[in-house]
């Protein structure tokens, strides 16, 4: 038995019956109209046709589109402007993190997520160095007079 969140709270379903049998546990959607009934029964259907499709899918394929997703979240924050380096790096280390955990598991994907991660990484240490340069211009004036 699966659950449907809906607004009003979570609510047991059966995703897989006969054509005679409700998807929907009885009495819990007696609330519902019609229209969202029928709603309701068409969401538990593609949530059940998502499971089965994950199901089916290697860990390795949905792990790494995870860890794609790591990445994207990483170059989001890296594109801010300005960018925003404290949550580029928690999404790399926790991509680096991963990648390192698990090596050697992750198929096909795995040479095309390291590339990814050691470009992020270059991209991050360029945009930390280029705001380490900006910011502190006091610091370059001093070291000069020093010398």
């Amino acid at each position: 038995m699966s659950s449907l969140w809906t607004p009003d709270g979570e609510h047991n379903v059966q995703p897989e019956s006969s054509n005679d049998e409700p998807l929907l546990s009885s009495g819990e959607f007696d609330h519902l109209s019609p229209e969202d009934r029928e709603k309701a029964e068409a969401m538990v259907k593609e949530m059940a046709a998502a499971q089965e499709r994950i199901a089916k899918t290697p860990a390795s394929v949905v792990i790494s589109t995870h860890l794609m997703g790591l990445y994207e979240l990483a170059a989001i924050h890296l594109s801010q402007q300005p960018p925003n380096l404290k949550e580029a790096s928690l999404a790399i280390d926790a991509l680096g993190a991963v990648m390192d955990k698990l090596t050697n598991q992750l198929g096909e994907n795995e040479e095309t997520l390291r590339d990814a991660l050691h470009q992020i990484r270059m991209a991050y240490v360029s945009l930390e160095q280029r705001d380490k340069d900006n910011s502190d211009p006091s610091e370059e004036d001093e070291n000069s007079e020093s010398e």
